[in-house]
């Protein structure tokens, strides 16, 4: 009677773990199957990119052929007449320029900003700090009008430096929140340390706190990377000249003449100008979550 009643709560929890272990496989195959659609879903866009840059416009032309695949053999005229034949070099040049400048600018104001903000605590602080932030939110389409108004007024208008100037005003105030939330993650032991050794508060920025929260600079770096690098309204109201305009409104005003639109020059330019992101993100993709993760849990 003993062993019979032993046994049913035995068999009863090897029952229990066994659908357990079939009910784990099932998620996990369901978790598969979804994942694989996900990827094939947003993997099309980009293999269709892809295959048409390196297409010839003849093919291209035939409308019976396959849009997937590559029936006359990959070719690299798209990007031979690309780079020869057109300005895209010159776009790519003031692409560079412009990001370069943008980031180096944004990064220093962002990091002392947030600096000042998220650990000298001042009356306002958190206010200012969340003002900061909601600039953001409001779209650029809303303030180009105004902005347009100011870059003439200076004289900048049809200048790529137009873009160093009014870009910073969409990659500011997030990077600054970023960074705040970074810098409010550090302890605070570490500034009372500092002070005890005497340390300034530059001292600390540059020799404590930018080390430690190196992923956070990382992240709001990537971000305002990818704003200048790919901004559409901007350039699009104040840059007009071919030897002013950036990749993102050089190469469709160039390659679409009315309702002809020359594909797979317009691939082949979308691929060389996504490329330079798709490697910073490829290589700092860690320290861009950390930093983003950071920065949402800040307090």
């Amino acid at each position: 009677m003993t062993t019979a009643a032993l046994a049913v709560p035995a068999t009863r929890r090897l029952g229990m773990r066994s659908s357990l272990r079939r009910n784990r496989r099932w998620a996990l195959i369901l978790s598969y199957v979804f994942l694989i659609l996900f990827a094939i879903f947003f993997l099309m866009p980009p293999y269709y990119m892809i295959v048409t840059a390196f297409k010839s416009d003849a093919e291209m032309a035939r409308m019976a052929t396959n849009p997937w695949i590559i029936a006359d053999g990959v070719t690299l005229d798209q990007f031979r007449i690309l780079f020869t034949q057109t300005d895209f070099l010159i776009y790519f040049k003031n692409t560079a320029i412009v990001t370069a400048c943008v980031v180096v600018i944004t990064m220093v104001i962002s990091v002392l900003a947030a600096f000042a903000l998220g650990r000298m605590r001042f009356w306002g602080s958190g206010i200012l700090a969340t003002g900061i932030f909601l600039t953001y939110l409001v779209p650029d389409t809303l303030l180009f009008i105004p902005m347009f108004q100011i870059v003439k007024w200076l004289g900048l208008l049809n200048s790529y430096w137009s873009m160093v100037l009014v870009y910073p005003t969409l990659t500011v105030p997030f990077c600054t929140w970023i960074m705040i939330g970074y810098f409010q993650s550090i302890p605070k032991e570490l500034d009372e340390a500092a002070l005890i050794d005497g340390a300034g508060h530059l001292q600390m920025l540059f020799k404590i706190f930018i080390p430690v929260a190196l992923p956070g600079i990382i992240a709001a770096t990537i971000f305002a990377f990818t704003v200048s690098w790919a901004a559409f309204v901007y350039p699009m109201a104040f840059l007009y000249s071919s030897d002013q305009q950036v990749l993102t409104v050089g190469t469709v005003t160039t390659l679409i003449r009315g309702d002809v639109y020359k594909w797979g020059m317009l691939m082949a330019g979308a691929l060389v100008a996504a490329a330079p992101p798709l490697v910073i993100y490829a290589f700092l993709m860690d320290y861009y979550i950390a930093g983003l993760t950071a920065g949402a849990t800040k307090g």
